[in-house]
């Protein structure tokens, strides 16, 4: 069924371009909920001395702190996160707060800081880009490959942003540091691909694929799995370790991503390169 699959390049490569445009409608229309880190403001980190839901504490702070601009991000257990806009101070919340909850951290970030933390990200990101793409063209000198290799792994990242849009996942410095690492999956495995079906010379391109498969699907279930586990015991264990939870559900998100990017598109423009060229 497989090897039915892989004679037509034309389905392999227009599904992850699909999914591709989905994810970015996504981002464009629906947006991202970005971190006190990105946009400035604070986060509280608080331990419940009653039971409470989340619309209920949210509607008492901003009852008592007389201002709208207040999220409470979760409540796992006795647990809870609430995020404040940029003017809000400490004591104040810390009165708003007696009897409902105690604040075990307070961390205020102001919109110089989230400015800067914003343009180093985009410094980051666009480095990373710029130097993974020259490493390409320099493995495999031929433009087709390379960039086929590139868009695979630009496909990756905006579906894994468009994932963040989807399930509410907040754009901060953990996330963007999830993204950097999924151009080195990314990557990992287009390579593997591209090197074992256009630099070897056994078999046919089916079979060559086929066995680049075997070794690259096995290394995304192993990285997936082993995000799971950590989301898993972050949520149900750890609730605290929330930056945790959110490198995970990214790093699920485009490894998932990775297998379409790079089984379908990949190989697919490179089953089409190859009939070209022949």
């Amino acid at each position: 069924m497989i090897d039915r699959i892989l004679k037509s390049y034309r389905p392999l490569i227009a599904i992850p371009a699909a999914i591709t445009v989905i994810a970015l409608l996504l981002v464009v229309f629906n947006g991202l909920n970005e971190s006190v880190d990105l946009k400035g403001g604070a986060l509280a980190e608080l331990t419940l001395e009653k039971s409470v839901t989340q619309a209920e504490l949210e509607s008492l702070l901003r009852e008592k702190l007389g201002t709208g601009d207040i999220k409470v991000l979760s409540i796992r257990g006795e647990r809870a996160t609430v995020q404040f806009g940029t003017d809000m101070d400490v004591v104040k919340v810390s009165e708003a707060l007696r009897g409902t909850a105690t604040i075990n951290s307070y961390k205020a970030v102001g919109p110089v800081l989230s400015k800067q933390a914003m343009n180093q990200i985009y410094w980051a990101i666009g480095f990373a880009f710029l130097f993974m793409s020259v490493t390409v063209f320099i493995i495999f000198r031929d433009p087709v490959p390379s960039l086929a290799v590139i868009l695979a792994a630009a496909s990756d990242i905006i579906i894994a942003v468009g994932g963040m849009s989807l399930f509410g996942i907040p754009l901060s410095l953990a996330s963007v540091g999830a993204i950097l690492m999924l151009i080195g999956y990314s990557v990992d495995t287009d390579i593997l691909l591209t090197t074992r079906v256009l630099k070897r010379r056994k078999g046919t391109i089916n079979e060559r694929a086929l066995g680049a498969m075997k070794t690259g699907v096995t290394m995304s279930i192993a990285a997936i799995a082993s995000m799971a586990a950590l989301y898993l015991v972050t949520v149900f264990v750890m609730p605290e370790a929330r930056v945790l939870s959110d490198i995970a559900a990214v790093l699920i998100i485009g490894l998932l991503a990775d297998i379409l990017t790079t089984w379908l598109m990949n190989l697919g423009i490179l089953r089409w390169y190859l009939e070209v060229r022949s």
